[in-house]
């Protein structure tokens, strides 16, 4: 099954963001299944894209942290988020109890840097960061 335009321009509507190109691409190309990506020290759970919306409003995502659209995670306590409040959005790490941005851990400045860089190695669990 794949994704269209259509598909993701509806999922930036709801979410009030528009993707970067490279996980656009990601979406068209994988984005109805998802992936599961390994590293020596977990997993990256990327979410099907028919599914962001659902758990971005589940999780509270945008209203816990405004700009935010959580795309996968760790597959356990970690929410992977782009911080739309920047240009071009970062990728960090977030934690289902986290209160506030400054909680979270800096993983990427792009997609395709964090596809490259988390099969050797894994998460940055280093201190949070004001992000």
């Amino acid at each position: 099954m794949e994704v269209d335009e259509a598909q993701i321009q509806d999922v930036e509507q709801q979410s009030g963001i528009q993707f970067p190109d490279d996980y656009r691409g990601f979406l068209i190309t994988e984005g109805a299944a998802g992936r599961l990506v390994e590293s020596v020290e977990g997993y990256l759970m990327l979410q099907p894209s028919g599914e962001l919306v659902a758990s971005n409003a589940a999780g509270e995502i945008q209203a816990r942290f405004p700009g935010a659209v959580a795309i996968g995670g760790d597959g356990s306590r970690e929410f992977l988020v782009y911080d739309f409040r920047k240009d071009p959005p970062p990728l960090s790490l977030l934690d289902v109890t986290a209160e506030n941005w400054q909680e979270g851990v800096y993983q990427a400045g792009s997609f395709s840097e964090l596809l490259r860089l988390f099969p050797e190695r894994g998460w940055d669990w280093g201190p949070p960061e004001d992000c």
